[in-house]
């Protein structure tokens, strides 16, 4: 008897025991959710405050993403995807399809003005499982727009939720969207489009604080992103994009604006390095050393590589050498160099001439 009550109390203590520490354990989780929230995009979970390389035409390719990925973004979208192009079986546009498992999480970004092409290409572009589709109402350049496409479609309002609904209904995956500001100066509707977008079931709004008549001029106008976030029917990630180009203006967007995330853009490009810059301000209030010259030919160097194996050594070759100029912006005397660099075109010979810019500028300081 005194046995069985021994027993019926250790079990007891044991549910006891089992109760606080279930109660301290959802705790803990609930004030580390608290503390480092996370931001959902459908199933996606991305850390608090990521930061996302933007979807950029010939630079957001496979070797500049794995580049960005290994420097610390968070997410990363491809370079947009004519749905005409798709449909026709382009092949410039089949092969900005490809994907790999070391970007995750990563999204494929589509533009077009016709309902039915875009729902097939969203078809499409899910068959190769992208983590999500991103539709493109952003683009300000004159092709894309006569076509009714890109930011062309902030004029429709109407026709851009249409688009929009025919992506959503053609896939399983999370859907979101790149815009502008508005048309003009005159015509701003990211309130209005920001809302009827999540009301059809957009996962993320990632907005450049431009209209399309300025293009890429001008002053950068982030207090329209900051009224959507603060709008109290807005629930999904809103991410802000436009002039972020060092970690302290990074800092007083996140802190200013309270958007969800930043999308970088420009600043990326030749530069990957300021995703992790970002970081580790963030954490410490303190900057990392710039990259060195030894830093940037490893980074040249991996990026002709991968383009090579990507593209075909020729076509790698050819298409990383506009990228040399941005990796190597600000060193002193390196006209002659550079210009060694887009000439040259076996791939023994290229690697060779980057040993030879390391040796070159040893012990040179980046300012």
């Amino acid at each position: 008897m005194i046995a069985n009550r021994r027993s019926n109390l250790g079990s007891n203590n044991s549910f006891a025991c089992f109760g606080l520490y279930s109660f301290f354990y959802s705790l803990k989780k609930s004030i580390f959710a608290k503390k480092f929230p996370l931001i959902k995009i459908g199933n996606i979970e991305l850390p608090d405050f990521p930061l996302l390389l933007a979807p950029m035409e010939d630079v957001s390719d496979p070797p500049f993403r794995r580049l960005c990925k290994q420097h610390g973004a968070d997410l990363m979208y491809s370079e947009f995807i004519s749905s005409e192009g798709l449909i026709r079986d382009a092949i410039k546009s089949r092969m900005k399809l490809d994907i790999f498992d070391y970007e995750r999480p990563v999204g494929i970004q589509i533009f077009g003005g016709d309902e039915e092409a875009m729902a097939l290409s969203s078809k499409i572009v899910s068959t190769v499982n992208p983590d999500i589709i991103d539709i493109n109402f952003g683009c300000p350049v004159k092709k894309v727009v006569c076509k009714g496409a890109g930011a062309g479609v902030l004029k429709d309002v109407d026709l851009m939720i249409r688009l929009t609904q025919a992506v959503i209904d053609s896939t399983h995956l999370p859907v979101t969207v790149k815009t502008r500001l508005g048309w003009d100066d005159n015509s701003i509707n990211i309130d209005e489009v920001a809302e009827r977008l999540q009301d059809i079931g957009v996962a993320a709004l990632s907005i450049h604080a431009r209209t399309r008549a300025q293009m890429y001029k001008g002053h950068s106008d982030w207090s329209h992103i900051a009224r959507v976030k603060n709008n109290p029917r807005i629930t999904m990630p809103i991410f802000g994009n436009g002039d972020i180009d060092s970690p302290e203006k990074a800092l007083q967007y996140k802190n200013e604006y309270g958007i969800d995330g930043i999308m970088i853009g420009r600043a990326a490009i030749g530069y990957p390095w300021i995703f992790n810059e970002i970081k580790h301000y963030f954490k410490t209030g303190e900057h990392l050393a710039k990259p060195t010259v030894a830093d940037r030919v490893e980074a040249v160097r991996n990026h002709l590589t991968w383009a090579m194996e990507w593209k075909g050594e020729r076509l790698g070759i050819v298409e990383t050498r506009p990228h040399y100029t941005n990796y190597f912006k600000g060193i002193h005397s390196f006209k002659t160099f550079r210009q060694k660099l887009v000439t040259l075109d076996k791939p023994e010979e290229l690697f060779a001439h980057l040993n030879e810019i390391e040796e070159a500028y040893s012990g040179y300081e980046m300012v």
